[in-house]
């Protein structure tokens, strides 16, 4: 085998892993996009049901679900568990690389969901005292 055909062999491997690197890449992004529109449905039904008083079992299955994504997040130190697994296919640094988010969105993403959850809670104390 000349050494241009092994290097193109090499370059060929190389690029069949870019290639399910990327693939795998994609399909963690879109996995960790629809989990991200999830919770927004979830926290959007509180601030909903809160604002409407519509104080019911799905409200508290939803305190259920933000509760357990905040157990999740303190286990793996304030780090999405899929963050992870996409950092395996990844070195980018920007906030965004691991959902399909703009990058300011992705960056501010814990600060904005976890006010809007301290606000539902407020609303709710109110609503039930």
């Amino acid at each position: 085998m000349s050494e241009n055909t092994r290097s193109k062999t090499y370059e060929d491997q190389i690029d069949g892993l870019r290639q399910r690197a990327n693939s795998r890449l994609v399909l963690v992004k879109t996995i960790h996009t629809v989990i991200w529109v999830f919770y927004n449905v979830v926290i959007f039904y509180m601030l909903y049901a809160v604002i409407v008083n519509r104080i019911d079992k799905w409200l508290w299955i939803c305190f259920g679900l933000v509760l357990l994504e905040g157990i999740i997040l303190l286990v793996f130190k304030q780090v999405c568990p899929v963050t992870l697994i996409a950092r395996k296919y990844s070195d980018s640094d920007k906030s965004n690389f691991d959902i399909y988010l703009p990058e300011w969105l992705a960056k501010h993403n814990k600060l904005i969901y976890t006010s809007i959850v301290v606000v539902i809670v407020i609303m709710l104390a109110f609503r039930i005292v």
